[in-house]
């Protein structure tokens, strides 16, 4: 680490990217552990679709609102022990979920979890970028398909450690929180030693950082992008809080067997996070954009008129394409503005955690009202969204 910490700006450091998606991968392991618990949460506790939909809302929120606050705060004092910190949030909300023996109970536990990924993402995309060596699209990427992995993998663990011997199981995912811990200390210490080197550099430099577009075409832009976050987000909240339900209740399979499915889907995103990076580094952002979202409407728009094996294939599908923009996406945010980078990343990482959980708590009512299959008959216009790429314009050719 002390020699990545002596390297010219303008150098990728790959162990500290490796590193920082294998926590990324960690953390998001930890978050998707609440999903992935819903119907054990929904038989332990009695609880409605509504109420499912409260807890995410709850989590979202606390996920999504401090985000921009904290990638404000950090912009203006960026701290190397955030991530450690964010995860100490996590362990506590997992320990608290494992035991709690209430609605309200289990509302605090998810906004300690919550917190805990609001601390994490903002710095670490932050870290992401100051290693990235003008590889951003690749960088980026390499830290999303960690978080997405990490995503896949928590129904999978939940699946196997979790449903089969009661809720307390939950609360052995602390223990991998508190390893965590432990493993982000090399990366606080390079990030220490980073940030003096990054000050001295500047100091002698004295470069003014611009946005590339005038102001009012940077406004429209990141307008038309949080539109973009919002579709694709409707869209995979819906599958990621009510697919296990969706299979179980139009197709009969288990609570295990359906959380196997979900992480089919979610392995998907991962595969496609992985894509999107680097092809956005080649061709321009926009066409990543336009390609992900738009590109997945005729797969969703399928989906609600499929057996389960082609549900499954479906599936897999929409998380492989629609999965590559969320990279994108932010590479071209912060490349509007790369002065705030943090704001920037706690901006959209925020909210598209917030529009998921919105999302979730909407649609859990729909569920009660009209039942699991309307969500997917409705949820599958979303993409149809990505047509409002056409007016970004073009960075590739700016910058």
């Amino acid at each position: 680490m002390e020699k990545a910490s002596n390297q010219p700006l303008n150098e990728t450091t790959f162990r500290i990217l490796i590193a920082l998606g294998m926590m990324h991968c960690m953390n998001d392991t930890l978050q998707s552990v609440i999903s992935a618990s819903y119907p054990i949460l929904k038989d332990d506790l009695l609880l409605s679709f509504g109420q499912i939909g409260v807890i995410t809302l709850v989590y979202q929120l606390a996920a999504s609102v401090f985000q921009p606050v904290v990638g404000l705060f950090y912009d203006k004092h960026p701290s190397p022990w955030s991530l450690p910190i964010g995860m100490g949030f996590t362990m506590v909300g997992l320990i608290s979920l494992a035991f709690a023996t209430s609605l309200s109970g289990i509302l605090v536990s998810v906004f300690l979890v919550g917190v805990g990924s609001s601390t994490f993402h903002p710095e670490a995309s932050r870290l992401t970028s100051h290693a990235s060596g003008g590889k951003r699209g690749l960088a980026q990427s390499l830290f999303q398909v960690g978080g997405n992995f990490g995503s896949s993998l928590g129904p999978l663990l939940v699946a196997l450690l979790v449903a089969p011997y009661g809720r307390q199981h939950i609360g052995y995912f602390a223990i991998l929180a508190f390893l965590s811990i432990f493993m982000m200390m090399p990366i606080s210490l390079w990030y220490r030693k980073r940030l003096q080197y990054l000050k001295v550099s500047r100091a002698n430099a004295e470069v003014k950082i611009e946005s590339p577009l005038p102001r009012k075409k940077t406004i429209l832009s990141i307008v038309i992008l949080l539109i973009l976050i919002f579709s694709k987000y409707v869209y995979t909240a819906s599958l990621t809080s009510y697919y296990t339900f969706y299979l179980i209740e139009k197709f009969g399979v288990s609570i295990q067997y359906s959380q196997v499915l979900l992480f089919v889907f979610l392995l998907a995103t991962a595969i496609g996070t992985m894509i999107g990076g680097p092809v956005g580094d080649k061709i321009g952002r926009k066409y990543v954009i336009w390609g992900s979202i738009l590109g997945a409407a005729p797969f969703t728009l399928m989906m609600p008129y499929a057996s389960l094996f082609w549900t499954v294939v479906l599936s897999f599908c929409v998380g492989l394409i629609i999965s590559s923009a969320f990279p994108a996406i932010l590479v071209y945010a912060q490349e509007l503005l790369p002065y705030k980078l943090g704001l920037v990343s706690g901006l959209f990482f925020g909210f598209a955690f917030g529009i998921g959980g919105i999302a979730s708590a909407v649609l859990g009512k729909m569920a009660d009202s009209y039942g699991i299959e309307a969500v997917y008959h409705l949820c599958a216009f979303m993409p149809l969204l990505g047509l409002i790429t056409w007016f970004l314009p073009d960075l590739k050719k700016k910058i």
